[in-house]
């Protein structure tokens, strides 16, 4: 920035500093995000876009309005500030919210924002408006301050990721993260960790085929494919005991997973999700008349794959239960759809972020991997170190009474522009 015609070097204390002397107008976008009604997939998310778009112009931010592979009803932004040359920052935010559903499972109005008790209220809280007002607000204050920024801050908004869209996938795959150093995500994971890896995707189904044959006889007469089914079914859990295969360098990363599994999830056990296959049957199907014995039945299973699994030992496994429930007639159909993926917790980006927010919480926090899957397994696959890190309080994601707590909102902000800082060469 310039002052008195001479010009002077913005520090890493005065931005930090600046943050909380701003968090007012933090908050205040928080806020504003909140009551904007944008539920996927039923509202227009035009409202919300705008938006962005508008703030960022506020504070001398040039950003388009891009359409991607789900179309004009789910635009994408992008913008950027800083140099050419030097670290290359994307931050990825998306900014539609699940329904709220009934809403009197809601003591307060879901779209209202309001601040009570050290909480910020509403749809969105956590997942993730406030943690997309972190990354906004950290752009317009570094642009703003006019800080020489050793490289460039590239901003990535979406609004279909509640609706398993593709927007993140479009910048990925067209050239918006090339050569990128660091991704950080918005999403919420809370202040005792930083998400680091997450689990791939198996789309499992299995397949009876039976005879038809009258109702009236069918304890006699024709093949009920639903009763075979019915019999594979209480076998499938012992998917569960495919594990994932590790390198050395992994050890404390896993380590870390399973103790932030065991405390946010808290069921006997649930560590195991990290490191092993999950399994969730999720849709069954079969017959087509309730006088009629079925001769087709089937059901879609949701398979979590941790980092390293190898295929063949799911396809063991599948075929070692299906032998197991004594069943003929039945099979297995695989559809992969993503692996298990990780970033270094050695990486500059999670070393940074992990000393940032020990200094600001002054508590222990733990770099861990994700026992469900997300976008950033785009950025890896682009061998961009990313992570996930937001303001949460995860009771009431995706559910009622949704919020989060101020302070966390605030301390985000704080830890995030002191990383954009080490990043970014801003001392």
């Amino acid at each position: 920035m310039r002052e008195g015609g001479t010009e002077v070097s913005v520090t890493k204390e005065q931005l930090h500093e600046a943050v909380l002397a701003h968090q007012d107008d933090l908050l205040k976008l928080c806020q504003q995000l909140i009551q904007i009604k944008n539920q996927s997939p039923i509202d227009d998310q035009e409202p919300a876009i705008k938006f962005v778009r508008d703030y960022l112009a506020e504070h001398g931010i040039e950003s388009e309005r891009l359409i991607a592979d789900s179309g004009e009803d789910y635009p994408v932004v992008y913008a950027r500030i800083g140099s050419e040359d030097g670290f290359r920052v994307v931050l990825n935010g998306h900014v539609d919210v699940v329904p709220v559903g009934n809403l009197d499972g809601w003591d307060f109005d879901p779209f209202g924002g309001e601040i009570r008790d050290g909480k910020m209220l509403g749809r969105g809280t956590s997942d993730m408006k406030c943690g997309l007002a972190v990354l906004l607000f950290s752009m317009a204050m570094l642009n703003e301050a006019d800080v020489d920024l050793k490289g460039d801050i590239r901003l990535h908004v979406v609004c279909d990721e509640e609706i398993a869209g593709s927007g993140t996938k479009w910048f990925c795959e067209n050239g918006y993260a090339d050569g990128a150093d660091a991704v950080m995500i918005g999403e919420p994971t809370g202040h005792d960790t930083i998400e680091i890896g997450q689990k791939g995707i198996l789309h499992l189904t299995f397949t009876a085929h039976g005879v038809p044959g009258h109702g009236s006889t069918g304890n006699y007469k024709g093949d009920n494919a639903i009763n075979k089914l019915a019999k594979v079914i209480p076998f499938i859990d012992e998917i569960t005991a495919v594990p994932g295969h590790y390198d050395e360098s992994q050890t404390r990363a896993v380590k870390n997973s399973r103790t932030i599994a065991e405390r946010t999830i808290g069921t006997p056990g649930v560590g195991n999700v990290i490191d092993h296959c999950s399994t969730n049957v999720g849709i069954i199907q079969g017959g087509g008349k309730i006088n009629q014995v079925p001769d087709f039945a089937s059901c879609s299973v949701d398979v979590r794959l941790p980092y390293g699994c190898k295929h063949e030992e799911v396809v063991a496994a599948v075929d070692a239960l299906i032998a197991k429930s004594g069943v003929e007639g039945v099979e297995a159909s695989y559809n992969w759809i993503a692996e298990g993926n990780y970033t270094d917790d050695e990486s500059k980006l999670v070393t940074s972020l992990k000393k940032n927010i020990e200094d600001v919480w002054n508590e222990e926090c733990l770099p861990a991997y994700q026992w469900a899957s997300s976008d950033a397994a785009h950025y890896r696959a682009l061998g961009a170190p990313t992570i996930q890190f937001g303001p949460a309080n995860n009771e009431g994601i995706h559910g009622y009474n949704e919020d989060v707590d101020v302070i966390d909102i605030v301390h985000s902000a704080e830890i995030y522009m002191l990383s954009l800082c080490d990043m970014l060469g801003v001392e």
